[in-house]
């Protein structure tokens, strides 16, 4: 355990972080998952407008820092593949 208030004070910060990147986390897989939901059984349109949400979600997370920006560019281009075959069907 800290024993100095600054040591303290930064337990605190890094579990209020820690809270806040995992929930980060959940929301960005919530739309990822609300996107192939519409790929799987939407409509195109739906599926467009799924992906612009997931895209922005993904982005935001990339800016915080939740994960690294290439790796935001690799999961958006996997997506819009996907949407690109669904709206060739």
């Amino acid at each position: 355990m800290a024993h100095s208030l600054s040591a303290q004070k930064r337990v605190r910060q890094n579990e209020k972080e820690r809270a806040r990147n995992k929930w980060r986390m959940i929301r960005m897989r919530e739309a990822i998952k609300a996107y192939l939901e519409k790929i799987a059984h939407g409509t195109a349109t739906e599926a467009q407008e799924a992906f612009s949400a997931a895209a922005s979600v993904i982005d935001k997370s990339a800016s915080k820092g939740i994960i690294h920006k290439n790796q935001a560019s690799r999961r958006k281009s996997r997506l819009h593949a996907k949407l690109k075959t669904k709206q060739k069907a």
